[in-house]
């Protein structure tokens, strides 16, 4: 029993030190799923630590030595598997030799031994997909346990003669398998809760994050205004649940909710040194209320006290500031830091996208007025020639041909938006094609083949007439007689095909050109709908130039 109570007064002070260990940042690595060699190094010299001060504080008991050295091996072994395990063991056994010599050979090899064992324990949990139990205190007893059992038949094996060998265990065995078990399960129970508290740390921010992502979803895509920075704080101060959140442009308040709000106002102009200097700087300022006081630049009388300043960024460039406040009686949670940090981080992601999206959207309507700005006077020159010619000889034909580019022009002018329908198309198209057979009388035939279930099929606006354009221009406007464009349409499983063919086939060798317009019409496919879809050429000198169209047919009017 004194054996047993001096091994335990050994063990409080080796698991004061565990306790501390805890909650200092070393324990940190413990809480990961994947160790990094980093990591793994870290822990070696902590466990090693903790074997070599117990074998160091040993016990001289008749001849034997009592000690707690082979706690660090074996949890080494436990949480960081078998090599680790061994490589501390192998270090608390050097040391053992180091203090006792040969004498102490059968605690050198059963300290080595103890680290592999709990490293097979570790492997068995992973195993059998028990990872959970790595850190159970039974888990820990029990190796523990075992390593001490096969102490002491080291000690019966290589110690003679075999009674006195079995004198000295019958003395030792029970204080220290007990003791060390204890202690191990002791030491795994403190590990487990503090890391339990990280997982659930873990858990409450990433809920958090989640909901504020989710419900910050899609506002800043109608720009970064007070409408929108009000949204913004609203939601951020309802998740984090901090004294105040604030929001601004980098000049001025775009947004102010909490405490403080009846002299922080929407509109005024940011005086406060920290702001300016997070935002001069373009880093994260952290006044902790206790190391750095947070001071009110708008009233003397404000009751923050703690503030969080992260700059909001776009491409590396400030653009606003993310500020979340604690008053002076309130600690700052370092959940909310971190959390701050991480909001500016996605709602400037969230603004980059915004941008791209304009900046590409300003893009695809000057494609479209660079193909309209081509086409249309070329266009309409041919088009009044053609009707002043028309006009003498048959007056009904010539009105109908004014409707037809009137018509032709209006669909032009009104049509703004990134998507038709594969119908409107058509009817653009047709009032383009109604003008060119009149000028090209049996010159130019137009045979249609269009599935009816792909009339509603969305398709990039302005697509269709550019390609039609070039079949006449390059194509049937140089054959004499006997020219034929054929428009198709079909469906192929979750697919339309959409193909422009003339029987001319005289533009091979400008079919890749950009003045044609196809590269944009494929580019803006492909912007819309992914690489899988665009545009197609094909073609056969002086017999056929086919041009297709692969499109979802999923993304049609429902």
């Amino acid at each position: 029993m004194e054996l047993i109570l001096q091994l335990l007064q050994q063990l409080s002070i080796f698991l004061v030190i565990a306790y501390l260990f805890s909650k200092s940042p070393a324990f940190k690595p413990l809480t990961e799923k994947q160790l990094s060699a980093k990591n793994k190094l870290l822990l070696y010299f902590i466990f090693s630590g903790f074997s070599v001060l117990g074998a160091h504080f040993e016990l001289p008991i008749e001849g034997a030595i009592a000690n707690t050295g082979v706690i660090g091996a074996v949890l080494a072994g436990l949480v960081a598997g078998p090599l680790l395990g061994g490589v501390v063991g192998a270090t608390a056994a050097l040391h053992l030799f180091l203090l006792n010599g040969v004498a102490a050979q059968a605690y050198i090899l059963a300290t080595s031994v103890a680290g592999l064992l709990g490293g097979l324990a570790n492997i068995y949990l992973l195993l059998n997909n028990r990872s959970e139990q790595v850190f159970s205190p039974v888990v820990a007893f029990v190796a523990t346990l075992a390593a001490e059992a096969l102490q002491m038949l080291i000690l019966l094996l290589m110690k003679s003669p075999f009674s006195e060998a079995w004198a000295l265990v019958r003395v030792i065995a029970i204080p220290m398998v007990f003791a060390n078990a204890v202690g191990s399960a002791l030491f795994m129970s403190m590990m487990r809760d503090r890391k339990t508290m990280f997982d659930k740390v873990g858990a409450i921010f990433s809920a958090k994050a989640f909901n504020i992502a989710d419900r910050s979803l899609g506002i800043l895509s109608k720009g970064f205004n007070e409408t929108t920075a009000k949204q913004l704080a609203e939601i951020i101060y309802d998740e984090t649940g901090v004294g105040a959140v604030s929001i601004s442009d980098g000049k001025k308040i775009l947004a102010y909710i909490g405490v403080g709000a009846d002299h922080h106002l929407t509109g005024l102009k940011i005086t406060s040194p920290q702001t300016k200097a997070a935002i001069r700087d373009n880093k994260v300022i952290f006044a902790d209320g206790v190391n750095e006081i947070f001071r009110c630049a708008l009233s003397g009388n404000c009751p923050l006290g703690a503030a969080l300043i992260v700059p909001l960024r776009v491409d590396n460039e400030v653009v606003g500031t993310i500020k979340l406040y604690e008053p002076r009686n309130k600690l700052f949670l370092n959940l909310n830091k971190a959390l701050g940090e991480g909001l500016a981080k996605l709602l400037g992601e969230q603004l980059l996208r915004d941008r791209y999206k304009t900046q590409k959207s300003l893009l695809v309507n000057s494609e479209l007025k660079l193909i309209q700005a081509q086409v249309n006077p070329h266009f309409l020159f041919n088009a009044l020639n053609t009707i002043i010619a028309i006009v003498r000889k048959d007056a009904d034909q010539a009105r109908s041909l004014l409707l037809h580019l009137s018509k032709f022009f209006r669909k032009n002018l009104k049509r703004s938006g990134d998507l038709s329908s594969l119908k409107e198309e058509l009817e653009h198209v047709n009032s383009y094609l109604v003008i060119e057979k009149a000028r090209f009388a049996e010159q130019l035939q137009v045979v249609e083949e269009i599935d009816a279930e792909v009339l509603q099929i969305r398709i990039p606006t302005f697509t269709l007439q550019p390609i039609v354009e070039n079949a006449v221009k390059h194509g049937i406007s140089n054959l004499l007689k006997g020219g034929q464009i054929k428009i198709s349409a079909h469906r192929i499983g979750r697919q339309a095909k959409v193909v422009v063919e003339d029987n001319a086939g005289l533009f091979c060798d400008k079919i890749q050109s950009d003045g044609l317009g196809m590269n944009i019409v494929d580019k803006r496919i492909k912007n819309l709908y992914g690489n899988q879809f665009g545009v197609a050429t094909e073609c056969v000198r002086d017999q056929a130039t086919r041009v297709s169209l692969l499109l979802p047919y999923d993304e049609r009017e429902l």
